[in-house]
């Protein structure tokens, strides 16, 4: 079984910055795909960024391309998201996601494991 969990959310002001982190437990850890999502109440949930297993490959939602940064620490079994230049659109629920093919994929459906999440509001 895995586990994720996710840190980091909060409020901030428009153009302010935050880092969100996920822990995922399990012994493959390492090597699974990692992938952002968020959520806004009344929408689908959408892909926001996603790494492979060894953080060879990294991919990003257009909206957000240039503002934030994916990465891991394999070593910590850890996965963050830098989020800059925030904007109140970019206000949603994170949630962290594993897939177990390790590849940084951007489509929802193709992960296996979740977080619970973890707000962000940005304030304009």
């Amino acid at each position: 079984q895995v586990q994720l969990v996710e840190s980091g959310g909060g409020l901030v002001q428009a153009g302010g910055s935050l880092r969100l982190s996920c822990s995922a437990s399990g012994r493959a850890a390492i090597s699974y795909g990692m992938g952002w999502f968020r959520h806004v109440p009344g929408k689908d949930r959408e892909f926001v960024a996603a790494i492979s297993w060894n953080g060879g490959n990294a991919y990003y939602a257009d909206s957000v391309k240039g503002r934030f940064a994916i990465s891991r620490v394999n070593a910590r079994n850890t996965v963050s998201l830098q989020m800059n230049s925030l904007k109140a659109e970019d206000t949603a629920v994170y949630y962290c996601a594993a897939n177990l093919d390790g590849v940084a994929d951007t489509r929802l459906n193709e992960y296996d494991y979740w977080g619970r999440g973890t707000q962000v509001t940005v304030s304009s």
